[in-house]
């Protein structure tokens, strides 16, 4: 568990400690609790709740529920970008410092990054940019990547499972083309390629300067589509092109370089203390990039995101708070001569306090245990249904993921009832400074 899990498990426990602390030094008798579900109920409709009960309760419903709805969102935002970004992208990048991307000794460090303990796989690969069309008068810019072919346990990422047509052997089947290629499925779609066809790959490095023409010639390819992938995430599906890792080398000019190594580990949350010391046992020129380190602005803006509406969705809880605070009022207002009555025949001032503290934590409790049941199944159903689809291009992702974790449950829980506990202090402490004889004689 990471520092974040401890903070918060620790401040679920204090809260948690301090509300059972209040509750058993106000524990009340069975008369008490009789006398707080009677003041609950409708004068008229014995058997009824009351209107402002309901809405009292209903108060602390939307609240908890809307709040363990939006960290579930916020939560599962965060993982399935994760899972989204690892799909194609490795846990680790052994690069070099200098002009470009160029990796010359690969064959002697992979070696060495394959005996350090926590790698599970690593293996050269090659990323560059081109200009790619089927020729239907439509070409676009791609990232080309190339990897080694390998759908085994020594496969760096999990591309080789996403792929819904054709696969990442690079098997071709016509002789006029230079090798195979797989393609992105949002791409594929723009440009109507699908396996078996041919598409024109133009590479933007060693390009050559022609003297008689006076201009830089580019490099044409060409390369059969062997295979289709769709990752759900859009830059991905839209504009990434796979190529065998040799082949790609001759299509960026490397010769026998490549541009760095790729690692996945056994714990990709230590990625980022492991390319460190990755790093510093490599020395100098290499250096190494953990995706989290590659992806930290946008995961921080999700994890500020979550905070703020987090925030803000809390305030719906205090409102409700209030909202019971309201409704106490009105039912000790509403029941001050039969509070007068009741200290009239010796019941005490505490118990007075103790009775209207009942209704208040009644009223959380009931709206907190609703609320969290109604959050967690709305959650499972959105999720799971796909109800809510988002815009790729903007989000990376396709549809809204809500992934409720147990540990946030229980700290809205318990943030819920405390604050159902408090709401209800001021009301009790209001009925129970009540002068039997004025309260008695109240209109």
């Amino acid at each position: 568990m990471n520092v974040r899990g401890v903070v918060l498990v620790a401040a679920g426990v204090i809260l948690l400690v301090a509300l059972l602390a209040f509750v058993r030094a106000n524990w009340p008798s069975r008369l008490e609790i009789r006398v707080a579900l009677r003041y609950l109920r409708s004068r008229r409709a014995y058997h009824l709740l009351s209107l402002i009960t309901v809405i009292a309760t209903g108060g602390v419903i939307v609240g908890v529920t809307a709040l363990i709805l939006v960290i579930g969102v916020m939560n599962g935002m965060q993982a399935d970008l994760r899972d989204k970004i690892l799909v194609a992208s490795p846990h680790l990048r052994v690069l070099t410092f200098g002009e470009g991307l160029r990796l010359d000794d690969w064959r002697t460090v992979l070696p060495r990054v394959r005996r350090m303990a926590g790698v599970q796989a690593a293996a050269p690969f090659v990323i560059t940019q081109g200009g790619i069309t089927a020729g239907h008068d439509y070409a676009e810019g791609v990232v080309v990547f190339g990897i080694d072919p390998d759908t085994g346990s020594r496969a760096v990422t999990t591309l080789a499972g996403h792929f819904t047509r054709g696969d990442l052997t690079f098997r071709t089947t016509r002789p006029d083309v230079e090798a195979g290629i797989a393609l992105g499925q949002r791409l594929s779609s723009k440009l109507s390629a699908f396996p078996g066809d041919v598409v024109t790959l133009v590479a933007f490095a060693g390009t050559r300067f022609n003297p008689s023409l006076g201009v830089y010639v580019p490099r044409f390819h060409r390369f059969e589509v062997t295979g289709v992938f769709d990752t759900g995430m859009f830059e991905y599906d839209n504009s990434y092109v796979v190529l065998d890792r040799r082949v790609a080398q001759r299509f960026a000019a490397l010769d026998t370089a490549v541009t760095g190594i790729e690692v996945r580990l056994t714990d990709p949350w230590n990625a980022r203390r492991f390319g460190t010391d990755l790093e510093s046992r490599l020395g100098y020129p290499y250096r190494v990039v953990d995706w989290q380190s590659q992806n930290a602005s946008l995961f921080s803006a999700l994890k500020l995101e979550k905070l703020v509406l987090a925030l803000i969705v809390f305030l719906i809880c205090v409102v409700a708070a209030f909202n019971v605070v309201g409704t106490l009022t009105m039912v000790v207002r509403d029941k001050t001569r039969e509070i007068g009555i009741l200290l009239a025949m010796g019941m005490r001032p505490e118990s007075i306090r103790r009775v209207f503290l009942v209704q208040g934590v009644l009223i959380g409790f009931i709206g907190t245990a609703i609320g969290s049941v109604l959050g967690v199944t709305v959650g499972v159903m959105v999720n799971r249904g796909q109800f809510v689809r988002i815009d790729p291009s903007i989000y990376f992702i396709d549809h809204l993921p809500v992934h409720t974790q147990p540990l946030d449950v229980v700290l809205v829980i318990a943030a819920s009832l405390l604050v159902a506990t408090l709401a209800p202090l001021y009301p009790a402490l209001l009925a129970a400074r009540f002068d039997p004889v004025p309260a008695i004689r109240y209109e």
